[in-house]
């Protein structure tokens, strides 16, 4: 499911960013933290896959201008059949019943009603005077009480929040639909009701839903936050809130819970990015690569190369490493230098890739291909970081250096920080998940012969593939695609139990472990396509991972007296065979194009016979019966209410269309 951060008019670039930085944090990898514009919004249908929608700090009034009308009629109805609000400070004021903010101050003066009303009094600020739209000079940390009945698992009285022209909720107490969590500490300057507790953070049910509204900013940390000498108040205030910033964090899990949110427990920040490990098969290529990237990139100074959105450190070799001091504190990953050490003696030693063994890679790499009996091309040339920002950005946002690279290089990540998906999608991936990206070059006049459209589907049938040849027995490992390209696997309850079909009982017999994301460039004549992979190898989180179902499996047959037993799978041996399975399905399909793989995708697919209900076409009910071998189009008969094909045929894009295999609706993406 997804947490939306709008990000628009009414908002601030530095709000939206730290909600983005700490919901990433806090929420992955149980949701999807991603950005939302204004259009987005208003126009697309998110409430389905949507948990929580956020609205940043900012001004209220374009927040009016956004939003008045329909669009906040479609909120409140997100809301009131089960979605999750928050409104942190100006948004606060927006979705209260009324805004008062500044009366009496000419030239800062906003008042009036507001549409929303989730919280059914008023919102009422600035609380402390010196408030400045887009400065910090009023800005500080506050003190809150915390309303031990309501949030019991805090388990402390106070807790130091950054506020820069927040309200305070009036008579927030006396409202049945809303509890106090939290209230300023001491002194304020406006006045709350007649028996009002100065409440800073508040909590309201509205219908079938929540809504968190505060008046601080319980969401910005301090590591973000940058110190001046022209306001040393302000400098001050912010080094108080990075020694208590275990305490915010904690305040706001446990505001999150109450919402119903399921939150990790994590009290680090968002992990530093670690040292990339370049390795190849043969280490002179690894040499030449050094070479021809130092060549044909411009250096920023000394070995900083300018790889396009990102600047790498290009050092000659290891041994280097010793030497290398990583930096300590926040880093912003998606400004931080990204380090490269070539391997040309060796291997890194597992000390200092503890998650992952080339050694163990590059034997099932090579005893792989030789049974396939092709030539080693993808995951030859290889790099590898613990902690990266993401596999697919690092070499389809960096066209310099991509174009340095040769076909079937592969970047493979133990934790992304800033993972990618479709649809813009942003997380925060941990261990277990296997992230990978292989370079695919094609000749731009091989586009007929083999659409570039097909390259998920084959990628997404390597996996799996490779998971089924993954040794004896693991042909019975429960893997289907939904389509186009997602991988789907039985959950460990229903193991046992026969269920084959996604849609047979009300609950999912299938869940979601991995996908795949094909980014496409043009360059010199050729396509360079990223095709980026997650595969839920063996995180419990936020479904289930095809570990945990080879659990499962060894369960049932054990109870059941069966003589069978497979281990659990590892990620070196899975990504080689991965690797080759695809290197060899790529060549077929540069030759002779998608056709000879279209009846083993149908084995592998979850779809055939499938009813479904196309949204763009009237709601036509209709039945799906392939694909098309040219284009990939998903082929779907419309058939009348007793099952009777009508004559109408519809084909439909596979990025182009949202498939909710199990309400069996299709709608088009905007």
């Amino acid at each position: 499911m997804n947490v939306l951060i709008y990000s628009g008019q009414g908002t601030t670039p530095e709000s939206v960013k730290h909600c983005l930085e700490t919901f990433r944090l806090i929420l992955s990898p149980y949701y999807s933290v991603t950005s939302a514009s204004a259009s987005t919004l208003i126009e697309q249908p998110w409430e389905g896959k949507t948990s929580l929608l956020v609205i940043p700090g900012g001004a209220d009034l374009p927040l009016c201008r956004a939003f008045n009308g329909e669009p906040n009629r479609k909120i409140n109805q997100f809301v009131r059949h089960g979605g999750k609000f928050i409104g942190f400070c100006s948004g606060g004021y927006y979705a209260s019943h009324r805004c008062e903010f500044e009366v009496g101050n000419p030239s800062m003066e906003v008042s009036g009603s507001r549409e929303l009303g989730f919280f059914p009094g008023i919102c009422r600020g600035c609380v402390y005077r010196g408030f400045s739209y887009g400065s910090d000079v009023g800005a500080k940390a506050v003190e809150m009480t915390v309303n031990a009945d309501n949030l019991p698992e805090y388990g402390s009285t106070n807790v130091l929040n950054y506020y820069n022209g927040g309200g305070l909720f009036v008579d927030a107490q006396k409202y049945p639909n809303t509890e106090v969590l939290a209230s300023y500490t001491g002194k304020v300057d406006v006045e709350d009701g007649p028996e009002g507790t100065k409440a800073s953070v508040i909590l309201c049910t509205v219908g079938k839903g929540r809504v968190l509204l505060t008046g601080t900013h319980p969401e910005f940390t301090p590591d973000l936050l940058h110190e001046s000498p022209e306001f040393p108040t302000v400098s001050r205030d912010i080094r108080r809130l990075r020694a208590t910033n275990t305490q915010r964090l904690k305040f706001l899990r446990t505001c999150l819970k109450r919402l119903d949110l399921h939150v990790n427990e994590r009290d680090t920040a968002r992990p530093s990015l670690t040292p990339i490990f370049l390795t190849s098969v043969d280490p002179s290529e690894t040499i030449s690569l050094v070479n021809r990237i130092s060549q044909n990139t411009t250096h920023v100074i000394d070995n900083i190369i300018d790889g396009g959105k990102d600047k790498f450190g290009l050092h000659d070799s290891l041994d280097r490493l010793a030497s290398f001091h990583q930096k300590e504190g926040y880093e912003d990953p998606e400004i931080a230098i990204k380090e490269i050490f070539p391997c040309i003696h060796g291997y890194p030693d597992t000390k200092l890739t503890p998650y992952f063994n080339f050694k163990h890679y590059y034997e099932v790499l090579n005893q792989s291909y030789s049974q396939l009996g092709i030539e080693e091309e993808f995951g030859r040339m290889f790099m590898y970081q613990e902690v990266t920002s993401s596999t697919t950005t690092l070499m389809d946002s960096n066209i310099h250096l991509m174009k340095c690279l040769p076909h079937g290089f592969t970047i493979h990540g133990t934790v992304q920080v800033c993972g990618r998906g479709r649809s813009g999608n942003y997380w925060v991936n941990p261990v277990g998940v296997m992230a990978v990206s292989t370079l695919l070059k094609l000749p731009l006049s091989s586009a007929n012969r083999s659409p570039i459209v097909f390259i998920q589907y084959l990628s997404s049938m390597a996996l799996v593939e490779a998971v089924l040849q993954y040794g004896p027995g693991y042909s019975e490992v429960p893997l289907r695609i939904k389509w186009p390209n997602d991988i789907y696997v039985m959950p460990p309850k229903f193991i046992g139990q026969n269920r084959n079909t996604p849609i047979d009982t009300d609950e999912a017999t299938y869940t979601k472990v991995g996908g795949v994301m094909v980014n496409a460039n043009v360059i010199d004549n050729q396509y360079y396509l990223v095709v980026g992979t997650g595969f839920n190898v063996s995180n419990a989180a936020p479904t289930t991972s095809v570990n945990m179902v080879i659990d499962s499996m060894n369960k049932y047959w054990g109870d059941n007296g069966i003589s069978k037993s497979l281990d659990r799978i590892e990620t070196e041996r899975l990504l080689a065979k991965y690797l080759s399975i695809f290197n060899g399905m790529f060549n077929t399909f540069r030759a002779q194009g998608f056709a000879p793989f279209l009846s083993k995708y149908y084995q592998m697919w979850l779809h055939s016979n499938q009813i479904v209900h196309i949204v763009s076409e009237g709601n036509a009910r209709a039945r799906i019966v392939g694909i098309t071998p040219d284009w990939g189009m998903l082929l779907a008969k419309e058939v009348d209410t007793n099952d009777r094909p009508t004559g109408q045929m519809f084909e439909l894009q596979p990025d182009g269309n949202s498939f909710d295999m199990f309400r069996g609706l299709i709608s088009k993406k905007k």
